[in-house]
């Protein structure tokens, strides 16, 4: 299979690899790298400004058995079917498709929810999205009050990897995909987000907010560290 390259016109490795790669072009790099991007499934190569075509292409030839390994390690997609399980916010919930119904709403363990069966994953993960800027809205509110902060605003995105953002003007942002991860590790990145209404930064003092926010924040923080790449099976 050809290889893809999503950046253009930049490279053409002919029929070398059997997967995507995605070539990023960089003037401030200073040698080639490689990293897997889990939400796209993809290795994605990060090429200094001026380096050749066969330059680049000996070093994935010489990481193909890592990019394949590494691709392999990858989740398997999770969609929302008639039954499927899944955590959120720290409950295990059971999909229940019932015919007729409209809207979505949680009914003790079971998300009753309507509409086509066709675009049942897409109204699930909608719904889900919309919970979780509720909740996670009302909990950064609370742990921003204990700082004597105010947040702004609370949105949730679909980002490759951040897990999280906060700005300066106490803008909060949370990929939406934390919600179905513990329930100590959602409050440990509420928590990290909030205290950066206090610390824009990643200082001592930083930590040490957090740490009076959520004690035991280090074993949820390692989680997501470790653990987290499993939540992008949530597509």
């Amino acid at each position: 299979m050809k290889i893809t390259l999503l950046t253009g016109r930049t490279f053409d490795f002919g029929n070398d690899f059997d997967f995507d790669v995605k070539i990023v072009k960089s003037p401030l790099a200073k040698r080639l790298t490689l990293r897997i991007d889990d939400k796209n499934r993809r290795p994605v190569l990060t090429v200094p400004k001026y380096c050749s075509r066969a330059k680049a292409l000996r070093f994935l030839q010489e990481h193909h058995d890592w990019i394949v390994n590494m691709l392999a390690r990858l989740p398997q997609p999770q969609h929302f079917d008639d039954g499927s399980v899944f955590e959120f916010f720290g409950i295990t919930y059971t999909v229940q498709h019932i015919v007729g119904q409209r809207g979505a709403k949680f009914e003790n363990t079971v998300l009753k929810i309507g509409g086509d069966p066709e675009f049942l994953h897409r109204r699930v993960t909608d719904f889900l999205k919309q919970q979780a800027l509720k909740k996670l809205s009302a909990m950064s509110v609370k742990k921003a009050k204990i700082l004597g902060c105010r947040v702004s605003s609370v949105s949730i995105k679909d980002t490759k990897s951040r897990w999280g953002s906060c700005s300066t003007l106490g803008n909060i942002n949370y990929n939406w995909r934390i919600s179905m991860a513990p329930l100590d590790v959602i409050e440990y990145l509420v928590c990290h987000e909030v205290s950066h209404l206090k610390h824009p930064d990643h200082s001592a003092e930083f930590w040490q907010t957090v740490a009076g926010l959520c004690p035991s924040y280090e074993q949820s923080r390692h989680w997501l560290k470790v653990r987290g790449k499993t939540l992008y099976r949530y597509i």
